[in-house]
């Protein structure tokens, strides 16, 4: 092979290599059209990539967090009046509905200017990234971190920290950061915690574990705790969940005394009481007395009756 075949050759095969790791050539989002949009990393580089299908999910469907739903919208819309708003922090136990929360705030004020960007941990080093992408948009941006939690030794959460402690990494005018938890401080805590503790004047002084810990969480301005529901509570949502489904299905169910102790029931088996496991026996229930309509002539004539 001459040389100059030899050298094409090879500057293909290096071309052919460099594409791999390369990103992909993605158009600039319509954010006019775009209501979310994920941040895909690639190699050496990343893109927001747009989300086709959002959930159709709205505040009003989410029963039994009406404080919560109060605080998290009221700080929104001062966000979206271009006010001072504050980065929030939601945590608390799984199922309660903050990240439920999230995409409901998308499907209420996305036709106000609303959107959202939703960033993996492993993605946070890419924050400035995505601050320079949006920044001068005439559109306010959630940059959303659902289920966040840090181990020891981690690292990303200081660019976290950097982000919403206003330092050269910091949001721009038009970006709030929300993020959920399991967790109250984002980290996991340990009993020897409180071993560097002491009294001063009266007054606990946490030890250095402990003040690097809070330091991250006491960065958001705005904390949201969710709990699980009293067994009163989490009736009183079943009840509503199943009054919803049936009447969106033109079924007529009544709450009894069965129905009350299947939903305890279920709710042992999922050993937890939240708004999650309240909306999934209401599925079983409704769900399951609709089976029973569609084979039963004398069901079904009683179903259209009460359309």
């Amino acid at each position: 092979m001459p040389l100059d075949e030899k050298l094409i050759e090879q500057l293909r095969r290096v071309l052919s290599a460099v594409e791999q790791i390369l990103p992909r050539p993605v158009p600039p989002i319509d954010w006019q059209e775009c209501l979310a949009a994920n941040w895909r990393r690639h190699s050496l580089a990343g893109y927001l990539e747009p989300l086709a299908a959002i959930d159709p999910i709205r505040l009003t469907d989410l029963l039994g967090i009406e404080e919560q739903k109060q605080l998290i919208e009221e700080n929104t819309r001062q966000f979206l009046e271009g006010y001072p708003a504050n980065n929030v922090l939601l945590w608390g136990s799984r199922g309660t509905g903050k990240s439920s929360l999230i995409r409901a705030l998308l499907n209420t004020y996305g036709q106000k200017g609303l959107r959202i960007i939703q960033v993996d941990k492993d993605d946070l080093p890419s924050l400035p990234d995505i601050f320079n992408q949006i920044a001068g948009d005439s559109r306010y941006f959630i940059i959303f971190c659902d289920d966040l939690s840090f181990e020891p030794g981690e690292k990303s959460y200081k660019v976290l920290k950097s982000a919403l402690d206003g330092s050269v990494y910091a949001a721009p005018q038009n970006a709030l950061i929300y993020v959920t938890s399991n967790r109250r401080h984002l980290l996991p805590e340990y009993p020897t915690d409180n071993l560097g503790s002491k009294m001063v004047n009266n007054e606990i002084h946490h030890g250095e574990g402990i003040e690097e810990k809070i330091s991250l969480s006491d960065r958001f301005g705005l904390w949201v705790a969710f709990h699980i529901f009293t067994q009163d509570q989490y009736l009183e949502v079943v009840r509503r969940c199943i009054d919803k489904l049936a009447g969106e299905n033109n079924l007529n169910l009544s709450w009894t005394p069965e129905v009350q102790q299947a939903a305890i029931a279920w709710s042992h088996e999922k050993s937890k009481r939240c708004g999650r496991t309240a909306l999934q026996f209401a599925r079983k229930w409704v769900g399951k007395a609709l089976l029973a309509a569609s084979s039963s002539p004398q069901l079904r004539r009683r179903t259209s009756n009460d359309k």
